[in-house]
């Protein structure tokens, strides 16, 4: 009775034997399952890599997750920790480098449950930020640990906002130095990763204020700890934020910088400098300084917010498979609850959406690396595209996987509420995902603008308690369902499923979203183009608003859509704004507030 688990198991050992309803589940599909997985790894060859790296770590004691639930905070931290060291010796006497296949592959089968994540969002940012000459001195020595690494950026005050950051790195032309401070409690650096026990190092967003002028968020390399007794340095204040809802492995933290000097030379410079007289050099755009945080959406999509959706259809497919309930006749057997429909129709939308979205993801990382070294050499033609995309997608991802993985909770009954099944960490871990890397209700509208949509104009829609986009989710997740049934790139195309009802932006000689990969977001377009409909009175609005729409004198076309219990409530209004791009007359009861807002 040593480890907890046994008081749980009765002493069982765990067995890898097959219950006998999921492997006669196996030998009734309909396809060739190993092709499938090929698909979904992108070939043979890295299906076969992946079970090789599987097979290595969930043969060492040292990786065992039995423990995993019985754990405190801090037990979490040290066991991340032991396990990260323990990967790193496995790579280096397997010969496996840095950012390999095999690397990410041990990643997702230890469920990225491991120490110092933020110290490869350091290493994006720098290769996305800052000069050769800092690329080549800073990331040897964080390959070779011998710092380690956080990325600051999130405040007490301002998250999203990043203009309103507080943080001040002011340039002494006299020393050579930038002069980085925390001005006021809001400034405080709140949450980073790695901050709270682990960093020596951060990579602070700062306002830079030289030669009198302040311009704008730039990153400095700022140390933080001594590296011979890693105690905090002077001018610095920095420690644990305390409980999460998850994450307990990872050592969030808070620093405040009282007047802390840096060289001028950690200040990342690819697209800014200081000359040593305290001028100002812009080499890239305005938006320029925010392409880390748009790599890092397109890179969390299929490492860290996509498997959680999939792993909780997983564990609530199987379950459903194993667990019976009821007789259909009196003489049966009990059934299965996945031969329920009701069961069905919460699982299997769920399934094919992660399906749709894998794809979605794998074609947004290939506009990504297609546009990324363009962007390095500042040629910035892509990057508002590359932000629109990574804003949008990463909103509506992480917002339906949020759905789903609940969904996968509830329809496991009083099992899912344990956290033995695995789904609860899976539900806390994908919220957050829907405030990291960008607030989704303001990637929405970034998105939004981003698209340029002709004659509407944006206006803010002042809510209660509901986002403007969460109604017209559900009718996405509908729509996956019947994409999911095409397995490769080219079959994950919505736009396939509509091709007569879909109509492009006008956006002169060159569209905002070009091929490939507006194929795999036709539906996203359209749910945008229903928002700047959406206009609900708002005082003080900074938007002109648009000019009324002439009343309808026919009855709008019908729409198979229209029935759709997914679609958003039909308004009782004489009057209509145009209708969508899937022919669909827009509606907006389901946006008013639920009390008067005031004589208008």
């Amino acid at each position: 009775m040593g480890s907890p688990v046994h008081r749980v198991s009765l002493g069982d050992t765990w067995s890898r034997q097959m219950h006998p309803d999921i492997e006669s589940e196996r030998y009734i599909q309909s396809f060739d399952v190993e092709q499938l997985t090929n698909i979904l790894d992108r070939g043979a060859q890295n299906t076969a890599l992946r079970r090789k790296v599987e097979s290595i770590i969930y043969s060492n004691p040292e990786f065992s997750p039995k423990d995993n639930y019985f754990m405190t905070q801090n037990e979490h931290y040290e066991a991340a920790v032991r396990k990260t060291f323990h990967i790193q010796m496995i790579a280096q006497r397997l010969g496996w480098a840095k950012d390999s296949l095999e690397l990410r592959y041990a990643y997702r089968a230890l469920s990225g449950v491991l120490a110092f994540n933020l110290h490869r969002v350091f290493l994006i940012a720098l290769r996305s930020l800052g000069s050769e000459e800092q690329i080549d001195r800073w990331v040897p020595l964080c390959n070779n640990f011998q710092i380690i690494t956080t990325y600051a950026q999130t405040e007490l005050g301002h998250g999203t906002y990043l203009q309103g950051l507080e943080t001040e790195a002011t340039y002494d032309a006299a020393t050579q130095e930038f002069v980085v401070h925390s001005p006021t409690m809001t400034a405080t650096k709140w949450w980073p990763g790695d901050l709270g026990r682990s960093a020596t190092h951060a990579l602070v967003l700062a306002q830079l204020i030289c030669s009198g002028a302040q311009r704008g968020m730039h990153a400095f390399i700022v140390p933080i700890r001594s590296l011979q007794d890693h105690t905090p340095l002077p001018g610095i204040t920095v420690g644990d934020i305390g409980p999460k809802m998850d994450f307990d492995h990872t050592d969030n933290g808070f620093l405040r910088l009282d007047h802390v000097r840096i060289p001028r030379e950690n200040m990342l410079s690819r697209f800014a400098q200081v000359l040593p007289d305290g001028t100002y050099i812009k080499l890239g755009t305005a938006q320029s300084n925010y392409l880390s945080m748009v790599v890092l959406r397109v890179e969390l999509l299929l490492g860290e917010i996509i498997p959680l959706l999939q792993k909780a259809c997983v564990i609530a497919t199987r379950y459903s498979v194993v667990r019976r309930q009821s007789r259909l006749r009196p003489s049966d057997p009990e059934t299965k609850i996945l031969d329920y429909q009701t069961q069905q129709q919460k699982l299997l939308p769920q399934l094919a959406t992660v399906y749709a979205f894998h794809f979605l993801a794998g074609s947004l990382m290939e506009f990504f690396q297609s546009s990324y070294s363009a962007i390095l050499h500042k040629d910035f033609s892509l990057l508002p595209e590359l932000h629109a995309l990574s804003s949008g997608v990463k909103a509506m991802v992480s917002d339906l996987c949020t759905q789903g993985a609940e969904v996968c909770r509830r329809a496991c009954g009083g099992h899912g509420y344990s956290k033995l099944s695995g789904l609860p960490s899976l539900v806390n871990k994908v919220t957050a995902s829907c405030t990291y890397e960008g607030e989704n209700t303001v990637l929405y509208l970034q998105m939004a603008r981003g698209a340029n949509l002709g004659r509407y104009h944006m206006e803010i829609v002042q809510l209660h308690n509901v986002s403007a986009i969460q109604p017209l989710l559900p009718s996405f997740t509908a729509a996956c369902s019947h994409a999911s049934s095409r397995l490769s790139r080219t079959t994950a195309s919505i736009s396939s499923l509509h091709p007569a009802r879909f109509r492009p932006f006008s956006t002169g000689t060159r569209g905002i979203f070009s091929k490939p990969r507006e194929d795999h977001i036709f539906l996203l377009l359209n749910i945008l183009q229903w928002l700047p409909t959406a206009r609900v009175k708002m005082p003080h609005s900074p938007w002109p608003r648009p000019p009324p729409q002439p009343a309808l004198t026919t009855p709008a076309p019908a729409h198979p859509a229209a029935t759709d219990p997914f679609s958003p409530p039909r308004a009782s209004t004489h009057t209509s704004p145009p209708p969508d791009a899937l022919g669909r007359p827009f509606t907006v009861a389901w946006l008013a507030p639920s009390h008067p807002q005031g004589a208008s």
